[in-house]
């Protein structure tokens, strides 16, 4: 993770995803952001760490949703427990404060999914998801949604109408192309915004070790033009 070692090539690169973000949000600040990917086991929930311990760490008060209620890994990640989480917060109707877990990480909150509901995209396009989003929105600066993969089930696809953007990862020599285009244009069904892509598990020839690559999406070809013309 991001905090084993903040100086490494990893951690930079993630600093560089953190700053792109910003510049995608030039004209509207991004406040909610969904990270999925085509099929499962691509690396976006660990993305989706890494990336909130990076906002975090610039002092945004930055929360993490663990909205994957099918194959959560959150609890996980920051060692928490999952008793309590995102499926009581809506079948119960519980506050916010009592199902917001705090981390080692300053200005980083984690919502675990709680117990895997039976039926995940129902809960996950209700009207109470829907206020719990503009809650979460009106007191972090960040939210950030861990979704499951789009090729596989609807939930990221229902998630992404809600959001300012999306996040696409794709694992750098195991997703087919095929896979991805239809990922893109299921996003692109439901109007959502997809802010760029995540080239994950890239192996650098000289270190041998992988890390992650961010590059913007069409939307954004004149801010890309301006940070070469001015040399950032």
């Amino acid at each position: 993770m991001l905090l084993d070692d903040p100086k490494s090539i990893i951690s930079e690169a993630f600093r560089v995803l953190r700053t792109n973000l910003q510049f995608a949000g030039v004209d509207k600040p991004l406040k909610k952001i969904l990270i999925t990917s085509s099929v499962p086991q691509e690396g976006k929930s660990l993305i989706t760490s890494n990336l909130a311990i990076s906002i975090a760490s610039t002092g945004n008060k930055t929360l993490l949703v663990d909205a994957d209620l099918r194959r959560p890994r959150q609890q996980k990640t920051f060692l928490l427990e999952n008793y309590k989480g995102l499926s009581n917060l809506l079948a119960e109707n519980l506050p916010l404060e009592s199902v917001i877990n705090e981390t080692k990480v300053e200005n980083l909150h984690v919502l675990t999914s709680g117990p895997v509901p039976p039926n995940p995209a129902e809960i996950l396009g209700s009207a109470r998801m829907k206020k719990f989003i503009e809650e979460a929105c009106s007191i972090y600066d960040m939210v950030l949604f861990d979704s499951p993969p789009v090729n596989s089930v609807a939930d990221a696809s229902i998630l992404s109408a809600s959001m300012d953007g999306v996040i696409l990862v794709v694992e750098a020599g195991s997703t087919e192309r095929e896979a991805a285009m239809v990922a893109k244009q299921q996003l692109e069904k439901v109007n959502a915004r997809i802010l760029g892509v995540v080239l994950n598990k890239v192996e650098q020839k000289s270190g041998g070790y992988y890390y992650y690559y961010y590059y913007y999406g069409e939307d954004n070809k004149k801010i890309r033009k301006k940070r070469k013309k001015h040399g950032y």
